[in-house]
């Protein structure tokens, strides 16, 4: 699809702009968006407890809830831009927490070699392969140095 552009008005330039359809741009901004809410609910997830209470008030409307910056606002008596700073002060305060704890991190690999386990023990009980119990063993001990 192509959109041009023109003059509204005599006597006004404007200059011709073409703008073309492109799905796969929308998908992958949408794909960002989610992984961004998907980051934003394991950060309080895991960090929420350490927000004050008005933090978590207001980043569970606006994250977990999805109501509008304007929405929130109004409910609590703050500006528009006063929601928006603290989401993203917030946003900053868990992602440092993340930083120095890593308990996502750590989570995320703990959940991955668990997989593996049973990926494993479903091939134990198929081959009788000893192997995989030495394999089990071994991933047991990397998840209890974590």
């Amino acid at each position: 699809m192509r959109i041009i552009l023109r003059p509204a008005m005599c006597g006004q330039s404007v200059k011709k702009k073409y703008l073309t359809d492109c799905p796969h741009s929308c998908m992958i901004t949408q794909v960002k968006k989610m992984e961004r809410i998907v980051e934003q609910t394991l950060l309080y997830d895991f960090y929420g407890e350490l927000l004050t209470e008005h933090q978590k008030a207001i980043y569970e409307d606006v994250v977990l809830n999805d109501l509008s910056l304007s929405e929130v606002a109004g409910d609590r008596g703050i500006t528009r831009q006063g929601v928006h700073d603290l989401i993203r002060r917030c946003d900053k305060i868990l992602t440092g927490y993340e930083e120095k704890l890593h308990l996502i991190e750590k989570f995320m690999q703990t959940k991955s070699m668990v997989e593996e386990i049973k990926s494993l023990a479903g091939e134990y009980r198929r081959t009788t392969d000893m192997g995989c119990i030495s394999r089990i063993e071994q991933i047991a001990g990397e998840i209890s140095s974590l």
